[in-house]
């Protein structure tokens, strides 16, 4: 039984202890973060559970792509702990640095393919940059990594010939081609016609569970990301309005989250730019114009 002690012949007592739980793979202590006097993240503390789908969300401009870019180490925390796997990603020199990052998958905005490369030089340009497989093992890797997203039957296609959807399923491929343990995606949805949207979510989902994954999505699509998230965090106002899953995240009686997963004009975030009232714009109405 966990936790009880048991004699043993000779000279001590074993105790049964249950094991500890894993720690999250990544974790935010106290993090602050800002450009100039503007604060995108202040005092931002939050756990991503290992293996699983979590979704970053929130207005435009609340920090969701600057804490993919803490993850990665291209900015550093001004105050707290940005951890990945238990290392402070602010304090790892150069060469640790990389070799997280090489545990690390991005799929950035639109995609952002190499044009001048085909589909399977886009896919193969990781593995011929930082492994010194032979050609013929990363034809077999690339074209494993295209079957998974669809795309094998188009590895000699360009970038211009292929449609948005497809782009993003290439950069997908391209995004774990190195087998990371942490895959961050920004805007994955942004732009897609419908089919080419739920095709990107279902993939998102189903590789994350078969390759045991941990995942980072940055977006806007809720209904989506809803359906294929574990763990909802809502940042705003430099901290976070609501974590939980997506039905707690829904059910928040925090006023900006009810506006954001609603998709109010009006509440916390105003319709209106703040500004000079309407009269001093354009005098009284009643007495005309001065």
């Amino acid at each position: 039984m966990p936790g009880c002690l048991k004699e043993r012949p000779g000279f001590f007592i074993e105790m049964d202890t249950a094991p500890s739980p894993p720690h999250p793979f990544v974790e935010f202590r106290d993090v602050k973060f800002g450009y100039g006097a503007r604060a995108i993240l202040d005092g931002v503390s939050f756990a991503v559970p290992r293996g699983k789908v979590t979704a970053l969300m929130g207005a435009s401009g609340g920090g969701k792509t600057t804490v993919l870019r803490l993850i990665g180490g291209q900015q550093k925390a001004q105050r707290g702990e940005v951890l990945f796997d238990g290392s402070d990603v602010g304090g790892l020199d150069a060469g640790a640095l990389y070799a997280a990052r090489r545990r690390m998958g991005m799929l950035f905005q639109f995609g952002a393919l190499f044009t001048d490369m085909s589909v399977f030089d886009n896919v193969a340009f990781p593995l011929r940059e930082h492994t010194q497989l032979s050609e013929a093992l990363v034809r077999d890797v690339v074209l494993m990594k295209l079957d998974a997203v669809g795309l094998r039957g188009a590895r000699d296609l360009m970038p211009s010939e292929v449609s948005g959807g497809m782009a993003r399923r290439v950069a997908l491929a391209r995004a774990i081609a190195l087998d990371p343990d942490l895959v961050m995606y920004d805007e994955p949805f942004a732009g897609l016609d419908p089919i080419s949207l739920g095709t990107a979510a279902r993939l998102i989902r189903q590789l994350n569970d078969a390759l045991g994954l941990t995942s980072i999505i940055v977006s806007h699509d809720l209904e989506e990301t809803f359906r294929i998230a574990d763990h909802v965090i809502i940042l705003a106002n430099g901290g976070i309005a609501a974590q939980g899953t997506p039905a707690e995240v829904r059910e928040s009686a925090d006023p900006l989250v009810h506006q954001f997963v609603n998709a109010l004009p009006d509440g916390p975030v105003h319709f209106h730019y703040p500004g000079v009232s309407i009269e001093d714009d354009f005098g009284n109405v009643e007495g005309g114009r001065s």
